[in-house]
């Protein structure tokens, strides 16, 4: 994703449900028991983790149990469990989860390690983050949240690696590039999938609060965009990807980023066997994706709180990150300008909170007035007030009237007045209504390119309207020689797009261009 562009705007729920919503994720709720059950006598490594004598009363804190609550980390054992009793789990998932929670424990200041000792191992106490979760408001409840966030992203970053884990219990050195694990590009691979996944999820045109595919996903970090057929390389490396996401999907599933559902295992067996078996065409690392049913190889899904999370990661970043509501208390001005290159529906709903704050004339005068201008950006400002307008009722009238003089509003005026069924509305000018038509091009080429509708747009002024070009050029509006231009390249006839031109020739001859 570019950082100079902003996003689509994206609609988040209130900070008081997201805080529930964060307090009731089974991470958090788990770290934040741990760290109530912690006291002076917890010990914990040079690292800060738990001794392994401890784990057994940890797991026995969180409900879990276990035949040996003493066992070892498991690295799949994340996202089997929820923040309540647990039954039937394994001892070594009990001290995996255990061990997960308190990490994010401690990474998210719920507790403190306190009096270092190399031999006895470091003490802890209470940290100043678990009482904001109970006595803090939303916001601190959030900030709490995103701290867990980035300690199981971390988590979800590592690989299940043998010989990392002998490398760290052994307090040797660690040679990534003998574990074929570069931390750092893992990281920013997982950032880019999330990055792509709160895309999609903002986007109009994407599938809101319905799951992604795992494999176009994968594709999407993968698959160059000019790619037509993919290559067989190019599809492994695919798999490779959704081996890997189905993996941090687990561990992130907890800590509420995604709704998740895995990769199904019985496509795992049937690789492997096709793998022993030399199977060339479906043997690999991972499974093979067809179209019988999708769903099959993972789903998954931004939950709101994830929505909340990763935007506030992006923001972090320096990327402009907006969220519908964020013009609500500025002016017309700033409404008008910042709605300008949202999609439809984000600009209708940010426009809607902006005028639930406003009396309806007042918003209408002010409006108006934020919608005059001779710069490159008016045209869409007025495009802006005008849809703007649309909602508001009736009282709005006389700010309307006021404005039927006015060489830039009064065609707007006139419009929203009749499609109300106004008495006594005065015809426009013929003047008015060429400029008014430049004005609307301009606008929706702004707003949208060559798309759809302005081509039938185009087409259509063109046909209605006998001798459009040979007056249109004559329009002394600040984008007439552009618009004409575009209409040149836009309109199918050769005929009507060679008279376009002419016309944006004529029109950059009358300004002295």
């Amino acid at each position: 994703m570019s950082d100079s562009s902003p996003l689509p705007p994206v609609r988040l729920r209130s900070e008081a449900e997201l805080a529930r919503d964060a307090l009731a994720t089974p991470l958090l709720s788990r770290a934040a028991r741990l760290a109530r059950w912690a006291g002076p006598e917890t010990r914990v490594g040079a690292g800060g983790e738990l001794v392994e004598e401890q784990l057994p009363a940890a797991a026995a804190a969180l409900g879990l149990t276990g035949e040996d609550a003493a066992g070892g980390t498991s690295g799949t054992a994340a996202g089997t469990a929820t923040g309540g009793v647990v039954e039937g789990v394994t001892a070594e998932d009990a001290a995996a989860l255990a061990s997960e929670a308190w990490r994010v424990a401690v990474d998210a200041g719920l507790v403190e390690i306190v009096d270092p000792d190399e031999e006895e191992g470091s003490a802890v106490t209470t940290g100043d983050a678990l009482a904001l979760l109970t006595s803090g408001g939303p916001r601190d409840v959030l900030g709490v949240w995103l701290a867990a966030l980035e300690a199981a992203l971390a988590d979800a970053s590592v690989p299940e690696l043998d010989g990392l884990v002998d490398a760290m219990e052994s307090g040797g050195e660690i040679d990534f590039s003998e574990l074929d694990w570069d931390p750092d590009a893992e990281a920013e691979f997982l950032d880019g999938v999330l990055g792509n996944l709160y895309l999609l999820t903002v986007s109009e045109d994407g599938p809101g609060d319905g799951p992604v595919p795992l494999p176009a996903l994968a594709a999407s970090m993968i698959v160059p965009d000019d790619m037509g057929e993919p290559t067989n390389d190019v599809l492994e490396q695919v798999s490779d990807a959704m081996m890997r996401l189905d993996d941090q999907f687990r561990v992130l599933e907890p800590v509420g980023l995604v709704e998740y559902q895995p990769v199904d295992e019985a496509l795992m067996t049937d690789a492997e066997e096709n793998a022993a078996a030399g199977d060339t065409a479906t043997a690999g690392s991972g499974p093979v994706v067809d179209d019988t049913d999708v769903t099959r190889y993972g789903m998954v899904r931004l939950t709101p709180l994830g929505l909340y999370g990763i935007r506030a990661r992006l923001q972090e970043a320096g990327l402009v990150v907006p969220a519908v509501g964020d013009l609500a208390d500025k002016g017309a001005d700033v409404l008008l300008d910042g709605t300008a290159d949202y999609p439809p529906g984000a600009a209708l709903a940010e426009t809607e909170q902006w005028l639930a704050r406003h009396e309806p004339l007042a918003a209408a005068r002010e409006l108006l007035a934020a919608a005059r201008g001779a710069d490159p950006g008016a045209p869409l400002r007025r495009l802006r007030c005008q849809q703007a307008l649309s909602l508001v009722g009736a009282a709005a009238e006389p700010a309307l009237r006021e404005v039927l003089d006015d060489a830039e509003l009064g065609g707007l005026a006139r419009v929203w007045l009749t499609e109300r069924g106004a008495a006594e509305v005065p015809a426009p000018s013929e003047e008015m209504v060429f400029w008014l038509t430049i004005d609307t091009v301009a606008a929706q080429l702004a707003a949208e390119g060559n798309s759809a509708e302005l081509r039938g747009l185009v087409e259509g002024l063109a046909q209605q309207h006998r001798g459009f070009f040979d007056a249109a050029w004559r329009v002394g509006h600040p984008a007439t020689a552009d618009v004409l231009e575009a209409m040149g390249r836009i309109h199918p006839d050769k005929r009507v797009a060679k008279e376009a031109r002419k016309a944006a020739f004529k029109a950059r001859s009358q300004k002295g261009e």
